[in-house]
């Protein structure tokens, strides 16, 4: 980015931010509690000046009905994610999740196996630097 169009994007950014943090926070709070009934800890264990983006982030993608995919399918990818990174948290809520939206237990096996899957060729590949354009050349790309 250049110098000028980085200096204008933080000019925007202060004109167009909150002016009191806590104020942002608050609101988010509130909107938080009227989705989930109470505010989770881990959410307000995080930075009050950034938790509105974080809310966004998380309120657009995972909850909303506008999504192209299924909350269900969110949530076996969620748990497939969860499953590699580690993550436990990830990997109990969205594994509830996915039973709420109608994930079956085959289903939430079958994204675990998925991940793994994907985990051990990525693996080979990587492990064995196996050469990435005559890899796309055989798989059939370009």
């Amino acid at each position: 980015m250049r110098p000028f169009v980085m200096a204008t994007a933080f000019a925007l950014a202060a004109i167009t931010a909150p002016a009191n943090a806590q104020e942002s926070a608050a609101e988010t709070y509130s909107e938080i509690k009227e989705a989930f009934g109470f505010v989770p800890t881990f959410m307000q264990q995080y930075p009050e000046h950034g938790i509105r983006g974080a809310w966004i982030m998380t309120r657009d993608m995972e909850f909303s009905d506008r999504t192209e995919l299924s909350p269900k399918v969110k949530a076996l990818i969620n748990i497939a994610v969860g499953a590699q990174i580690p993550c436990r948290y990830c990997v109990f809520a969205d594994t509830e999740a996915a039973r709420a939206a109608g994930a079956t237990e085959g289903e939430i096996k079958e994204a675990v196996g998925q991940a793994a899957l994907t985990r051990h060729w990525s693996t080979i590949l990587n492990g064995l630097q196996i050469d990435f354009d005559e890899f796309k050349a055989e798989m059939g790309g370009s």
